[in-house]
């Protein structure tokens, strides 16, 4: 087979150009969004966002809405639930963030065990973008163009306050409101992605991509750059590589991304474990020690 085969190959079923638009705008609006999420130091609430959408989303197959306004309730309620506990208590914010996301988590596990479906609601752990309809298409693509509009309207002031909270203060911005911007936006990217790879696994596309421009970066402007094309070069491997191997989808194309961060951390310039081991063999006395 030759390998402009193995590409179009793919293409000829409607399933697949289906499943290769979902990964890769979710692919895309999750990256965005992850540099911001790596420079806040906000990876744990992202895995908590992603994990209390799930009541939200049984809730929403239950009485007949679509899955995004149960998760996007509950996306957003989870967050304010978080800032409420950690104001009015002594725990700490990343236990009370553990706690908040796993009691979600078990209550939509729950009511999935509960409910009578014709449906596989497992797919929504798991993700079922190989199944995707018009209409879910229709609101990730939406759902997208609203995260990425609002991206593109405070893209300097969020990237202030991400490097400078005290000086975004200073000169008039509202911290609590690009704050809670942020998290709105997570949100809604959370619900993007989870139809595309599933609740489980979402948490990766929000944090791993903008992970891996991290290593490869020091200007923000490139690391967005390079974490849009690692995620959605990722997505776009995953998918094939799910059909060619007749596994699951979500699954493989967070595995390219591990793949991608991987390759980062390792080679890197600068920043990568070899490139800097044969940095200090290189230099000037140094001496390696044999013991």
């Amino acid at each position: 087979m030759e390998w402009t085969q193995w590409i179009t190959i793919p293409l000829e079923f409607e399933f697949m150009r289906r499943a290769l638009l979902v990964s890769v705008v979710a692919g895309g609006v999750c990256a965005v969004l992850s540099c911001w999420m790596t420079l806040i130091g906000w990876s744990l609430l992202g895995d908590a966002v992603s994990h209390a959408v799930l009541p939200g989303v049984v809730l929403s197959y239950l009485f007949g809405f679509p899955f995004a306004v149960g998760a996007l309730v509950f996306g957003a309620g989870s967050v304010a639930l978080i800032g409420v506990v950690n104001r009015t208590s002594r725990v700490k914010e990343d236990a009370v963030i553990g706690i908040v996301f796993t009691a979600m988590f078990g209550i939509g596990v729950v009511l999935i065990s509960k409910i009578p479906s014709d449906t596989d609601l497992m797919h929504i752990l798991f993700g079922n973008v190989l199944g995707v309809s018009d209409s879910g298409i229709a609101q990730i693509l939406v759902m997208a163009a609203v995260v990425l509009a609002a991206v593109a309207a405070k893209h300097r002031d969020l990237t202030l306050f991400a490097f400078d909270r005290t000086h975004a203060h200073a000169i008039g911005l509202n911290p609590r409101r690009l704050e809670a911007l942020l998290l709105g936006m997570l949100s809604v990217t959370v619900v993007i992605a989870l139809q595309a790879v599933g609740i489980i696994l979402v948490v990766a596309m929000v944090i791993i991509p903008g992970a891996t421009a991290y290593l490869l970066t020091d200007r923000f402007e490139r690391m967005l750059v390079i974490a849009v094309a690692v995620s959605v070069a990722a997505s776009v491997a995953g998918t094939y590589a799910s059909f060619y191997l007749n596994a699951a989808t979500g699954g493989a194309i967070v595995v390219m991304q591990a793949a991608a961060f991987a390759l980062a951390y390792l080679f890197a310039p600068a920043q990568g474990v070899i490139w800097r081991i044969e940095t200090r063999r290189a230099a000037p006395g140094t001496r390696t020690t044999v013991m």
